[in-house]
């Protein structure tokens, strides 16, 4: 197989998956109709929820089951993203520190698992608590478990790099700013790529499960609301999709950036790819 053919076979993994997904949704949706009064609150149709993004009925407040979810995710992801960048940030802060003292490290690690370890439902309230502010606690609880993935992984690539680099920083007579700049920094960062691609979904997931739990807004308490059929249920459908949408959509965006800001990793896959295929011919 050459690597054209190969990059085509690819290509098609992802619709044959939700072609396949799209299947089965209906085949469930068909039996449930059959064994249901009223389907649509157990699992509806994919056309049926379509429909309802574009219907004008409103469902509250004189507001579309669209508009509503619309409105509710503004919200929710700009906490979540705040968040995001907040824990990327402290999580990468860490690594750093960790890597300079071997004392930081043996003293922040224990904490790191044990933080990570502790269920949502368990932190929600003790940020709440903490913070006295439900949008600073949804915001905190996002950077949570934004921080570990990014440190970990950070911190992983840092113990990574080869020892004849940095034997060969250190023949130069090469300051820490510049080891760090130079040569760690750069070689960490597939990790750190690495811990942002996990944790971009981690965070809004965590944003949208916190919402259900204090209220006030968000997509959370939208979902809870609808589940409990103050509102149609098809905004509660309409979340789930939209949600697991834009958590693919996070991983992607993380995957982009990552090739912008490294551009020589794409040339070696690509380098990579060339030689298999010329192996193969």
């Amino acid at each position: 197989m050459n690597a054209k053919t190969a990059r085509g076979a690819r290509m098609l993994v992802t619709p044959v998956w939700i072609a396949g997904f799209l299947l089965v949704w209906e085949i469930g949706a068909f039996v449930v109709a059959d064994i249901k009064r009223t389907p649509e609150n157990v699992l509806p149709h994919i056309y049926q929820i379509v429909q309802s993004i574009f219907s004008a009925t409103p469902v509250s407040n004189k507001m579309t089951a669209a508009e509503i979810v619309a409105v509710n995710a503004g919200a929710t992801l700009l906490r979540a993203g705040f968040g995001f960048v907040l824990g990327a940030a402290f999580g990468f802060a860490l690594a750093v520190l960790m890597r300079l003292s071997k004392l930081i490290e043996r003293i922040a690690f224990p904490y790191l698992t044990i933080i990570q370890m502790i269920p949502i439902l368990g932190i929600a309230p003790i940020m709440l608590a903490v913070t006295g502010s439900i949008d600073k606690s949804r915001v905190a609880i996002a950077a949570i478990l934004t921080f570990y993935p990014v440190a970990v992984n950070t911190l992983a690539g840092f113990k990574a790099i080869e020892k004849e680099r940095l034997e060969l920083m250190y023949s130069y007579a090469a300051g820490k700013r510049a080891i760090y700049t130079k040569t760690l920094i750069p070689f960490c960062t597939p990790y750190l790529f690495t811990g942002l691609k996990i944790a971009a979904p981690m965070a809004i997931t965590a944003s949208i499960l916190v919402d259900t739990l204090q209220g006030d807004g968000g997509l959370g308490c939208m979902l809870s609301q609808s589940l409990k059929h103050a509102m149609s249920i098809y905004v509660f459908w309409q979340i789930v999709f939209f949600s697991a949408i834009v958590g693919i959509l996070s991983f992607f965006l993380m995957g982009a950036a990552e090739k912008l800001f490294m551009p020589q990793k794409r040339k070696r896959r690509r380098a990579a790819a060339c030689a298999r295929g010329e192996a193969a011919g």
